[in-house]
């Protein structure tokens, strides 16, 4: 819980940061990390569903069926070619997993992490490796998901909005707007259009 007055709410990633980051954890020997930061920006999912996930999931197929936890909603989730190539076939190598039916995120004791414990260790993954932004935590993956899918829809941008409302379990487009920012960047650039 937050202290009064303060204001909470994670912010997104650039796209280029988030994989740089994905990628130093990596080299760091921070494998769990690393894919949990590439799940979440590549699948969109909320954490206590990134929680869920077992590597038989994301390597056994091109795609999986998850159950959202907080719906209930039936989500088919499309892995990424290169990301199961470049970051959770290594992963899964270099943390010698045995068993396909384990849940991916276990913490070093082996037992699975918290989103609690998992934003009191993204505050320090912020300082240690000097994130542009101030307010990260889990949810910032999901909501650097859904701008970056905004973003690469390019003059399509009104349709990723609907499909991102959809996928997101918003009840407007105007919600998913103010979820990615753009409402926030609208009216700083409607203040930039004032002259002296």
């Amino acid at each position: 819980m937050s202290a009064k007055g303060t204001y909470t709410t994670a912010e997104p990633l650039d796209w280029d940061e988030a994989i740089s980051l994905m990628n130093r954890l990596f080299k760091d020997g921070n494998y769990r990390i690393s894919l949990l930061v590439g799940c979440g920006i590549f699948f969109g999912l909320r954490i206590s569903d990134l929680l869920r996930l077992t590597w038989h999931e994301l390597l056994d197929e091109d795609t999986f069926i998850i159950h959202e936890q907080k719906t209930g909603k039936r989500r088919i989730i499309k892995v990424n070619d290169t990301f199961k190539r470049t970051i959770i076939q290594p992963c899964y190598e270099k943390l010698r997993i045995k068993k396909l039916d384990e849940p991916v995120f276990l913490s070093k004791i082996g037992q699975p992490y918290t989103a609690d414990r998992l934003n009191v260790m993204f505050k320090g993954i912020r300082v240690k490796y000097r994130l542009s932004i101030k307010r990260f935590s889990t949810h910032s993956l999901r909501k650097t998901f859904a701008k970056r899918v905004y973003t690469m829809a390019g003059n399509r941008s009104e349709d990723a909005l609907v499909r991102l409302s959809e996928m997101l379990g918003h009840s407007s487009t105007a919600i998913t707007r103010k979820y990615i920012g753009l409402t926030q960047q609208v009216m700083a650039d409607t203040y930039d259009m004032l002259a002296y």
